[in-house]
């Protein structure tokens, strides 16, 4: 099967198991790599490693005919930026891996509501490619636990081994799952997150502050302490009675900063200046309840 795909660096698995199942590649597609959730070198390396193009500028109806053109079957897309046009006129397949078990959870970043939620188990589901997002016949689909501590990180990871799993499965057994895709039926669709989902209440519980911080992991979330806006990284927290007022800062120590909830306290350990650098002279001024 000849296949050109669209992946970053987190996908690298599935670039690597289509190899493994036989598949020749013709084209990897990326994106300009601007944070490290996008980062494309080992892609870059193993596509060079094939001797195949590289491109990533937007994918243009032209690419899809030239990819045709050069005898391409399939386009597989484990990340991508940008959306994809009509492929039907120029290759058999395209198939899409999204990070949630469609039909539920459409949309383009699902993951840290699924931790929001709570959720006990995820998936990763591999799709056909049609002009609504997401919701194309269904070939496959990985699903995995969650546990009660998850984060961004951790299913992020998570989401990667089960994409590399699924694919190792489509490579042996594609034109089977094609033609056996079924309909996704209703679904819902789940909106790109906000500043507001990232902003931190502490008039919210610890609990609730905790898991609002680990689904955004490195995405960071969003506070304001004196007036000043941080974004923060990692906390601590624990539950505790005491007589402070929510929402003002009862401790620091260095660069932590200690605030108190209703039921505890959320301890920001890791954070930084929304303007720059850290700034000690925040610091003496968040010194004082």
């Amino acid at each position: 099967m000849r296949f050109a795909i669209a992946a970053c660096d987190r996908y690298l698995g599935v670039f690597e198991e289509f190899l493994k199942g036989g598949w020749e590649p013709v084209k990897l597609f990326s994106v300009p790599a601007t944070t490290h959730l996008d980062t494309n070198r080992k892609v870059i390396e193993l596509a060079q490693k094939h001797r195949i193009n590289i491109q990533l500028s937007r994918m243009s109806e032209h690419d899809l005919l030239e990819l045709g053109d050069r005898g391409c079957e399939t386009l597989v897309i484990a990340s991508y930026n940008w959306r994809i046009g009509n492929w039907r006129p120029y290759l058999k397949h395209a198939i899409n891996f999204h990070p949630s078990s469609l039909p539920e959870a459409r949309g383009p970043y699902p993951m840290t509501r699924a931790i929001l939620e709570r959720r006990e188990s995820w998936a990763v589901t591999c799709h056909k490619i049609e002009q609504e997002f997401d919701a194309g016949d269904i070939l496959a689909s990985e699903t995995f636990p969650l546990n009660d501590h998850e984060c961004h990180e951790s299913l992020n990871l998570k989401l990667q081994m089960a994409s590399a799993r699924l694919a190792r499965h489509l490579a042996g057994q594609f034109p089977m799952l094609w033609d056996q895709a079924e309909p996704q039926g209703t679904g819902s669709y789940w909106s790109y997150f906000t500043e507001e989902d990232r902003t931190i209440n502490f008039p919210n519980t610890v609990e609730d502050i905790l898991v609002q911080v680990r689904a955004f992991g490195s995405l960071e979330c969003i506070a304001c302490i004196n007036d000043v806006r941080i974004n923060v990284r990692r906390v601590i927290g624990w539950t505790e009675a005491h007589d402070r007022i929510p929402c003002r800062v009862v401790h620091t120590n260095n660069q932590t900063i200690v605030v108190a909830t209703p039921d505890g306290y959320i301890a920001i350990v890791e954070w930084s200046l929304s303007d720059g650098p850290l700034s000690s002279a925040f610091l003496e001024q968040a010194s004082f309840v």
